[in-house]
């Protein structure tokens, strides 16, 4: 049997306890517990322990150490189970502590997926450019099960997309002075697919867009982007040709016919 003859706090962690051990042959360092395990098994100068009892307590502490590691986790803000999970494992967490912590976890009310969809998502709507489809995803990709972040973006109303949408078309709309207006739209429909946004708003929003286009800023793109193909076309075409060719360019990239046309005019001896 071994005897517990010393107990002493440690010095940098105030809430840890050094357990000193006799086997008969003179003191020495046996474990350290959490002061819980030690106030749970009443740990005490001159206590008999046998070899069952002292594994058992270096499990638990163990088992106290990980648990405490997923508490300070959590503390910094909310987390999915697989986040609890994919921590707990990179921490090199013993299997069967991890299903241990987790489902103490879960029991505490520390863990709550859709708890954590639905600020998640409430966040996404104050602070991100984001539409419903890519935070859905980011939910996906954090272990939010496909049923739990679909019921989480119906909290993005059709009215809070459309106002994040047409405030983020606003912004971007004429900043790339050498593209046609049509081209423009082309891009920002593709960025807005991209972001998240629905295909109803997009389409509602873009709709909207078509009464701001500048007419001005469109012949200045098409001046800017006809004579950099002129200075291309004409090392090789001529006459009816080259005209041929300025045409489908510019029509490809967005200009209308009767624009083009101006522009040729304007641009090529007759």
């Amino acid at each position: 049997m071994t005897k517990i003859t010393r107990i002493t706090t440690q010095k940098k962690r105030k809430n840890r306890f050094n357990i000193f051990l006799d086997e008969g042959q003179g003191e020495k360092y046996g474990f350290s517990v959490d002061e819980a395990v030690l106030i749970e098994h009443k740990l005490r100068k001159d206590l008999d322990l046998d070899d069952t009892t002292i594994a058992t307590l270096i499990q638990k502490d163990t088992l106290h150490k990980s648990h405490t590691l997923a508490i300070n986790f959590l503390s910094y803000r909310m987390r999915t189970k697989k986040e609890i999970y994919d921590y707990l494992v990179k921490k090199e967490v013993d299997e069967e502590h991890i299903t241990k912590i987790m489902d103490k976890l879960l029991d505490e009310g520390l863990i709550d997926d859709k708890q954590f969809a639905d600020s998640f998502v409430r966040t996404r709507i104050q602070t991100a450019s984001k539409g419903p489809m890519l935070v859905k995803k980011e939910l996906m990709d954090k272990g939010v099960s496909k049923l739990i972040a679909s019921e989480a973006v119906d909290l993005f109303t059709y009215e809070e997309q459309h106002v994040k949408a047409t405030k983020w078309v606003e912004k971007k709309l004429n900043t790339s002075k050498s593209n046609s207006f049509k081209q423009q739209v082309q891009q920002l429909q593709s960025t807005l697919m991209q972001k998240g946004f629905t295909q109803d708003v997009i389409k509602d929003v873009l709709a909207d867009v078509q009464e701001e286009k500048n007419d001005d800023a469109e012949w200045d793109a098409i001046v800017k982007q006809g004579e950099k193909l002129l200075r291309k076309h004409q090392q090789k075409f001529e006459g009816y040709e080259l005209r041929n060719k300025m045409k489908e360019a510019l029509y490809r990239k967005g200009f209308t016919f009767d624009l083009i046309d101006t522009f040729l005019e304007a641009s090529l001896d007759e």
